[in-house]
């Protein structure tokens, strides 16, 4: 079992134990809403050792990296009872020690070698394994080969030949829409259903509030509060109560996807996101679809995949990646259902799926082209403690 089971545990922990959760972390998220430093690891968790000085987005972005590596869940390296009090992932534990042990190694390896850049990592040897195989297996030598992973297809060679970035990008525009029917939308608010780890796998009731060129909000009701997500342009914040923190300020590669994401609600802008494009990848197959690859950079560095259907020109997939001080975590959206809101054709359906966590929005209603106050898109109130569910 991998950590993807690990914030459906800390839910059902949270109906238990709600006031656990918010002991370890109110007072770090309360300073982070009254506009203070971000907050960093050391700040918020107890018993840092060799993972201090980065946000406590980044932070949990490492967590996940660990899991996915080694296959393994929160409760594997961490004692069983901190699910059910934040406090106790501070203990620890022969499995913890290693890890750090770990880290500190592969960090001599790559400074040694890589200019300190992580190029060795858990996953390096793990491969999702707890323990590394160190004998070659004849199986995977003369066996089929596994499909190549659509997040990581790359160029070869001279790349493939194929169609330019803007000739992908220009059909995608042409079959939303087109140009100036894009233009035309300036807003839009939904309303729909929200699956997903930190919902226990329930359907519940999800917001959507956006603002061109990449203002947007979603709040997704949970039967323990409320999770809001926004982004206002500049920043984006959740305020959540599966967060280690009642108000987090999203930092880094988050913080870029959160603007690519606002972005791509407004097609028309797509081109003027990202700062260099690159063709050349092979087609690769993802369920019935066909896909055309395209490389966008950001005028930060950031880079995202755009996976576009080769037979309808829509954008059927993101793939981005996030930088953690361990290394780098995948994390992809695959957009489908696309229905015609005044001319437009919108995805109804997009899934989330990142080391800790997978999550499903169904639209079922879209208004375009309404007044948003633009309190919406602001910094949210930090998530209050979980309601119970006790009867």
């Amino acid at each position: 079992m991998t950590n993807i089971g690990c914030k459906r545990t800390l839910l059902r922990a949270l109906g238990v134990s709600l006031a656990c959760l918010f002991g370890v972390a109110g007072a770090h998220g309360q300073a982070a809403a009254a506009g203070e430093k971000q907050p960093m690891s050391q700040d918020v968790f107890k018993n840092i050792q060799v993972l201090g000085g980065i946000p406590v987005d980044e932070f949990m972005g490492t967590m996940g990296f660990f899991a996915a590596s080694l296959g393994l869940n929160c409760v594997d390296c961490h004692t069983p009872d901190s699910l059910e009090n934040w406090a106790r992932f501070g203990d620890d534990t022969p499995r913890k020690n290693t890890a750090r042990r770990m880290v500190l190694m592969v960090r001599a390896i790559n400074q040694a070698n890589f200019g300190g850049m992580p190029l060795v990592t858990c996953n390096s040897c793990h491969r999702g394994a707890n323990r590394p195989e160190g004998m070659p297996s004849l199986e995977e030598q003369y066996g089929t080969p596994p499909p190549e992973d659509p997040d990581t297809v790359q160029i070869r060679g001279n790349g493939a030949a194929g169609p330019s970035a803007d000739q992908i990008l220009d059909r995608y525009i042409l079959a939303a829409g087109g140009t100036q029917q894009l233009a035309k939308l300036t807003s839009f608010t939904a309303k729909g259903t929200y699956t997903g780890f930190d919902t226990d796998e329930e359907k519940v009731p999800i917001e959507v509030f956006a603002k061109a060129p990449n203002q947007f909000s979603t709040i997704v009701h949970t039967r323990l509060g409320i999770n809001t997500t926004t982004y206002d342009g500049h920043a984006a914040w959740i305020a959540a109560i599966i967060e280690p923190v009642p108000l987090l300020q999203l930092t880094g590669g988050r913080l870029e996807g959160a603007k690519v994401d606002g972005t791509l609600y407004f097609p028309a802008g797509i081109k003027q996101e990202f700062s260099t494009w690159r063709t050349g990848f092979p087609e690769v197959d993802v369920g019935d679809h066909t896909l055309q690859v395209v490389e966008g950079t950001t005028a930060t560095g950031f880079v995202v995949k755009l996976y576009f259907d080769k037979l309808s020109g829509l954008l059927v997939r993101q793939a981005r990646f996030l930088k953690t001080v361990v290394g780098v975590n995948p994390m992809h959206i695959e957009y489908a259902d696309y229905r015609v809101v005044a001319g437009i054709k919108m995805p109804f359906r997009w899934t989330v799926t990142w080391t800790d966590g997978q999550s499903t929005t169904q639209l079922t209603a879209v208004q375009p082209n309404v007044p948003i106050d633009p309190a919406k898109f602001g910094k949210p109130a930090p998530a209050p403690p979980p309601k119970s569910t006790t009867p």
